[in-house]
């Protein structure tokens, strides 16, 4: 329940007190600042009050985005002012000691002098105003009447930045859906769910190896990715945002995608065809990928610079200028296979053509947007004069998720200081002596060896704080090198039913990793160390999986792996639902993956 306390009497005529209550706020007057003050000391402390000027005039949606966004504590516009349960202290005392106390405007000053932070919603061509005289009141009012409220709120229910393919061939449409859903009750995570289940049935529709089968998987894939993106406008629109939306729309993308792979994956098998190698690297690229954006990004969204040194680097200036020809911001959107140009692929091609052609194109394809992404972002990174900090070096320790193995190396290593290119250089050369072993000496006692020497190597390279220009580098290298040693080692075996678990295996721990990162995303940091030490760090499943490999003779190659995934799988997961449930949870809407 919301409380609405109008801070003076109402003026006649006006529908202010009906938008509220559309809103889902009681309304109560009251007559001066003390009644205002008294009201609100009659409030249950856990609930929203907002604080509104009678004399308000304006849209809707301007109320809507100033007084029920849930995922700040206290937020604004003009003539009206709102407080969580985090911001109701800060308020009791605004509204007793702000100058002409009261009023929602002075309150919200007050607060923003006392250091707390107000949302102030951009609100481009929506009225907020309070007029002083019926004049002006008249003219706000004219001004309400000239911009149709509800068709900026369909506009901005899409977002500003988005691929060529969801932003003409989904999105025109999509959001109407999203207001179909508002006006039926549906929340943003049922169409979420939903968006899961038509994915996981066309991953099954896939599996049938059935040139129908195909098609009607193609199909239902699209579908999904339209409910993918309605899910995220449906919360815009109605501004229904949570954690546990987020958390849904954070892990479900990868669920559906990574199922999907494995229906193709079923559905060739059933044709004679084995593609589950194609499968599984398909997946690894794709985490890979997803991993250099994230390591870039947190260590670099708060760098500062050197001095009187700019931030700015020629590529980044580059990019800047080529941001003023229309086009190619579209071309380099799209050469970077986001998600909706990369089921859009994945979908045509399933229809059309079999599963190991959908495999090498998207392989292809990732690639490629792999190498120019990552290009671009070492030469920013190598241009760009800036300090990382202590918050940035931390992230990135996070990301590496380095096991008890690794930190013992780096606790009893010499102590240096960060910065220079030691620590990318090691990971590098962690990486390059593992896969080198995984495919010379994977499968025998030798490559124990190998995984233990990666093990020290790693630990090296996380020894110092990870504050180079290109220290971001080193959780790509870390998770390229335990995912391509699970694919090569099962590979090798050359048993059936090796690379189904190998695939699982490395789902449940790109699990964990993209975990890690929404955590660090929400500003709570990485899951707690007894989960990361329960599941070993990269580098002890790497040994893990090396000694199972040389043991292969002897057990169950296939079936040690998947006991290995569905244990890493509970422990993760039940940590993640535990987590993300929680009132400690972040108020992270997730707006997309980055490619």
């Amino acid at each position: 329940m919301s409380t609405a306390i109008l801070t003076g009497p109402p003026v006649p005529g006006s529908s202010l007190e009906g938008d509220l209550r559309s809103l889902g706020f009681d309304v109560r007057s009251a007559a001066d600042p003390s009644e205002a003050a008294k009201l609100l000391d009659e409030t249950p402390s856990g609930e929203r009050v907002a604080l509104v000027d009678p004399r308000f005039v304006g849209h809707l949606h301007s109320l809507r985005l100033g007084l029920t966004d849930p995922r700040f504590p206290a937020a604004a516009v003009p003539g009206a002012f709102t407080a969580q349960s985090e911001a109701r202290t800060a308020l009791n005392r605004a509204l007793r000691t702000a100058p002409a106390a009261g009023t929602p405007d002075a309150v919200a000053d007050a607060l923003d002098a006392e250091g707390v932070a107000v949302q102030r919603p951009e609100l481009g061509a929506l009225v907020a105003a309070v007029p002083a005289d019926q004049l002006s009141r008249t003219q706000a009012e004219q001004a309400v009447a000239a911009v149709d409220d509800e068709a900026i709120r369909l506009r901005t229910a899409v977002k500003s930045r988005d691929g060529f393919f969801t932003t003409y061939c989904i999105s025109p449409y999509s959001r109407y859906i999203a207001r179909w859903c508002a006006r039926r009750g549906f929340t943003p995570n049922q169409v979420t769910t939903a968006s899961l289940i038509t994915a996981l049935i066309a991953a099954g529709c896939a599996a049938t190896g059935t040139r129908g089968g195909y098609v009607a998987a193609g199909l239902l894939l699209l579908f999904s990715f339209v409910l993918d993106c309605t899910d995220g406008q449906l919360a815009r629109y109605s501004l229904q945002y949570s954690t546990m939306g987020a958390w849904l729309d954070a892990t479900f993308d990868r669920a559906k995608e990574y199922a999907y792979y494995a229906g193709l994956a079923l559905g060739a098998i059933r044709g004679g065809d084995d593609v589950w190698a194609l499968a599984l690297g398909a997946m690894v690229l794709q985490t890979c990928r997803h991993v250099v954006d994230f390591s870039f990004n947190e260590a670099n969204h708060d760098a500062t610079g050197l001095g009187k040194l700019s931030l700015a680097s020629p590529t980044a200036a580059l990019s800047t200028k080529l941001d003023s020809v229309g086009w190619t911001v579209w071309v380099r959107r799209m050469i970077v296979l986001p998600i909706g140009e990369r089921w859009a692929m994945i979908a045509v091609l399933t229809a059309v053509t079999t599963p190991r052609i959908v495999f090498y194109a998207l392989l292809v394809g990732c690639a490629f947007a792999a190498c120019y992404t990552t290009a671009g972002r070492v030469l920013r990174s190598l241009t760009r004069r800036a300090t990382r900090t202590d918050r940035a070096a931390q992230a990135l320790v996070d990301l590496a998720d380095s096991g008890p193995l690794a930190e013992s190396v780096a606790k009893g290593a010499a102590r240096r200081p960060g910065g220079g290119f030691l620590a990318p250089a090691l990971a590098f050369v962690a990486t390059a002596v593992l896969l080198a072993g995984a495919l010379l000496s994977g499968g025998t006692w030798t490559f124990v060896g190998t995984a233990v020497v990666y093990a020290f190597l790693s630990g090296l390279a996380v020894a110092a704080p990870l504050k180079g220009a290109l220290d971001w580098l080193a959780p790509p290298f870390f998770r390229a090198a335990e995912y391509c040693t699970i694919l090569v080692l099962a590979v090798k075996a050359d048993v059936a039913g090796a690379l189904p678990a190998a695939f699982g295996l490395v789902a449940a721990v790109a699990y964990h990793h993209y975990d890690t990162v929404y955590r660090i995303k929400g500003g709570t940091g990485a899951p707690p160390s007894w989960l990361v030490r329960a599941v070993g760090g990269h580098e002890g499943r790497t040994l893990v999986v090396a000694v199972l490999a040389a043991l292969s003779t002897t057990i169950d190659f296939p079936l040690a792996l998947t006991v290995m995934a569905v244990v890493i799988a509970l422990v993760v997961l039940a940590e993640s639902i535990r987590f993300w449930v929680s009132s400690g949870a972040p108020a992270v809407h997730d707006e997309g993956e980055p490619a």
